[in-house]
């Protein structure tokens, strides 16, 4: 399987900034500063003044990888109604109780933190007796909105949680999401300039291989010069590999580690993971 996260470790340049520690990077816009990611003030803030900003991070990051969560518990046994009650309250439980403390000792990836204080949940939820329904009346997703997102993902077929091993499924989902966001933001940033026409033509084609793409047909579709479509690609190639960096970036602490975390999440997309 060509993993999308390929692009990001074959091709070297330009580098973003969040992994080769440099101030800024330069893009077509002109240099940027350096932004503090969510992980890393969620963990630099636990304990100082800005732990309201560390919470709306947290919220944020929860946000955007409630799917992997959801997931897990699913494959862990539980029907759709109860893995979403039993997700709701875990999120209840990060954002509301000691967790960013508790974050702040143990380090570590938001990743490998967030699957195993989810163990540890689903552990004493267990011993629980459920005597009220689960989360109180607090609603941090709408599941209206989520099964009208992702259907397929609360879908009753015994295939999604039955083909994979929980942990394994937690890591496809999570790499999976990551993509998905950079190929979103990727999106809306060629909408707002008029180019969603080229992202439409030109997105399917971001992880090919040499052997796989055909400058000419792509000439002959989109009405331009096989030079213009091969610089357009380029710079489409370029841009997603930086936003799959600055996503994975987001959810490690040292940008050190993001490269690790690329290859580790596209061994998930690839079935390599233990």
């Amino acid at each position: 399987m060509y993993s999308p996260f390929i692009a990001c470790i074959e091709e070297r340049e330009p580098q973003c900034s969040l992994v080769n520690g440099k101030a800024g990077d330069r893009g077509e816009d002109g240099p940027r500063e350096f932004i503090t990611t969510r992980w890393s003030l969620i963990l630099s803030a636990a304990n100082g003044s800005e732990e309201q900003k560390a919470r709306d991070a947290l919220a944020e990051l929860c946000r955007t990888y409630w799917r992997p969560i959801f997931l897990f518990v699913r494959a862990r046994g539980h029907s759709i109604e109860d893995a979403q009650d039993l997700t709701q309250d875990f999120f209840v439980t990060i954002l509301k109780k000691n967790w960013l403390h508790h974050a702040d000792r143990d380090r570590g990836r938001f990743r490998s933190l967030l699957l195993r204080s989810l163990h540890n949940f689903l552990v004493n939820a267990a011993e629980k007796a459920h005597a009220h329904k689960r989360g109180g009346d607090v609603e941090f997703i709408s599941w209206d909105y989520w099964a009208a997102e992702a259907p397929s993902q609360l879908s009753n077929s015994p295939q999604v949680p039955d083909s994979l091993p929980p942990e394994r499924l937690f890591d496809l989902s999570w790499a999976t999401t990551v993509v998905e966001h950079a190929l979103q933001r990727l999106r809306e940033e060629c909408e707002s300039k008029g180019k969603l026409w080229l992202f439409q033509a030109l997105s399917s084609h971001l992880t090919d291989e040499r052997d796989e793409l055909s400058y000419a047909n792509l000439s002959g579709e989109l009405g331009m010069a096989e030079t213009a479509v091969k610089k357009q690609l380029h710079n489409m190639r370029q841009r997603y590999r930086s936003l799959l960096r600055d996503e994975v970036s987001q959810t490690v602490e040292d940008p050190a580690e993001v490269d690790d975390e690329i290859r580790y999440l596209c061994a998930a997309l690839a079935g390599r993971t233990a």
